[in-house]
């Protein structure tokens, strides 16, 4: 990963980590009481740019955000508003910087119950923010409900209350916010299910906390974007075995479409040459659909390992509709040990359900390999037992500890972990790609980046982060996986423009 990494932009905070983020900025100089001021500041902007003046009910908590909430409230008063705050528990029971806001305060206020809800227009959530110590119940959970069910636009101050920022997930019941207005770097939670969906728009703001900041906390987390990797050159004086040799494992005559589409991502992807192999039957099938992928034979694990002894074969992609059956372990045992960077996908993730830890032995056997791990849901759930309560980001991180390879947990959120414990999210993603194939295109992608010499983590990236912006640049519905290799150079370009 680049060095300067902790500085990008799209580097995520847990709730603890803005927290200390927070207090490093008023250690360096800047006011708490100005940073709350600054973020109410932003919350008013963002309402007043997007709503015309309305009857307004601004959700206050105990902590700071009810702080922020009580700013909002303020400048919306001062800019001729009509704006009541409806305040969770006792104001008397405010500190600190939230107190002092609190103070300024001199318009109408009541309790936060449902009631306060009538007649309201606009409502701004600023009832407890990204830091949850417990779920969502009682009574707060009523005034969430009647929330949800008023049908009034709603803007959430840094989370929608009941989201976990660290997660995503919902703590009992949550806010379903129109849109957030969030602080110097977004949280994981904002990106991750069902918490992305449950923030609306989002835009993020700067408050005054200098970036250099983060070099003192040093986040591990990030937004997928291309400052986090850096494609392989082209050298002009190269030639194609300078570009790589990706080699695509090809299941049986009648499913061959899979390794077609993951050969034709990993060509797309810059790699210099691309082999499919597989039985003769399904090689005479794939014969007729393509030109410059080349063709070779292979009926068993020994065949391959014979192949795979050229050294210029330095990247495999296998899986996509290979089969689940007793001879795909055996075929990803010798890809593993050929020396090659490998990608290991769909039938052969789901082969190793019933003995996940033959294959995680084999993969940290061989520390010095790029192996990648491209499971969906279900995949996921097979081979890594994830239980439904927990955080995909957290899961994707224990996977890639577990089975020491760079693992992308696929979705509409995308998890990109590597075994050293970064982690990127994915948000570039249209919903189209929920597509039969897209995940194959998206496993050749990475293979043909592998076959370059990226590394595992950035090559998983990147190439998801490409598979992302192909989609975007076909530009909407109709999407189908066979279109996706195509836009890919597009993709390339995006990065170029």
């Amino acid at each position: 990963m680049r060095a300067d990494r902790f500085a990008s932009p799209h580097a995520l905070l847990s709730p603890q980590e803005m927290a200390r983020a927070d207090a490093l900025a008023v250690k360096h100089g800047v006011a708490s009481l100005t940073l709350m001021a600054n973020a109410g500041q932003a919350v008013f902007d963002a309402v007043v740019a997007h709503y015309s003046p309305r009857q307004t009910v601004v959700l206050c908590g105990p902590g700071d955000n009810g702080g922020d909430g009580y700013v909002v409230a303020r400048l919306l008063k001062q800019a001729g508003w009509p704006v009541r705050v409806a305040h969770l528990g006792d104001p008397d029971t405010l500190r600190g910087d939230a107190r002092e806001h609190a103070g300024r305060w001199d318009g109408r206020s009541q309790a936060a119950k449902a009631g306060a809800l009538k007649d309201a227009e606009l409502i701004v959530d600023a009832l407890l923010g990204a830091g949850l110590d417990r779920d969502v119940g009682g009574d707060l959970a009523a005034l969430v409900k009647a929330v949800n069910g008023s049908g009034v636009p709603v803007v959430a101050v840094d989370m929608p209350t009941g989201v976990d920022g660290a997660t995503g997930q919902v703590r009992g019941a949550a806010i379903r916010a129109d849109r957030t207005v969030t602080f110097f770097r977004k949280k994981p939670g904002h990106l991750i299910l069902p918490g992305k969906q449950l923030c609306g728009d989002l835009t993020c703001v700067s408050i005054g906390i200098p970036d250099r900041v983060l070099e003192e906390i040093g986040p591990q987390t990030f937004e997928n974007a291309p400052d986090q990797w850096a494609l392989p050159g082209v050298c002009g004086e190269g030639h194609k075995y300078d570009r790589g040799h990706c080699v695509v494992v090809s299941g049986d005559e009648l499913h061959t479409g899979a390794a077609r589409l993951a050969a034709r991502g990993a060509a797309r992807a810059g790699a210099g040459l691309v082999t499919l192999v597989g039985e003769r039957e399904a090689l005479q099938v794939h014969a007729a659909h393509v030109t410059a992928i080349m063709l070779a034979e292979v009926v068993d694990a020994d065949q391959l390992r014979r192949l795979l002894e050229d050294r210029r074969k330095n990247a495999v992609v296998i899986g996509p509709a290979l089969g689940a059956g007793e001879g795909t372990p055996a075929l990803v045992e010798v890809a593993l040990k050929s020396g090659a960077a490998c990608v290991i996908d769909a039938d052969a993730i789901s082969a190793f359900a019933d003995k996940p830890k033959r294959l995680f032995d084999l993969i940290k056997g061989l520390p010095d390999r790029p192996v990648v791990l491209t499971p969906h849901g279900g995949e996921f759930t097979r081979i890594f037992a994830h239980r439904e309560g927990d955080g995909k980001l957290q899961a994707a991180r224990a996977a890639a500890k577990r089975s020491g390879a760079t693992i992308v947990y696929k979705g509409p959120d995308t998890v990109i972990a590597g075994s050293d414990g970064w982690a990127a999210i994915n948000a570039n993603a249209p919903a189209t790609l929920a597509t039969a194939g897209s995940g194959d295109v998206l496993a050749g992608l990475i293979g043909g980046l592998l076959a370059q010499g990226m590394a595992g983590p950035e090559a998983a990236a990147a190439g998801v982060w490409l598979h992302g912006e192909a989609a975007n640049r076909f530009g909407g519905r109709g999407l189908v996986a066979d279109d996706l290799p195509e836009f890919i150079p597009a993709a390339f370009a995006a990065l170029e423009g």
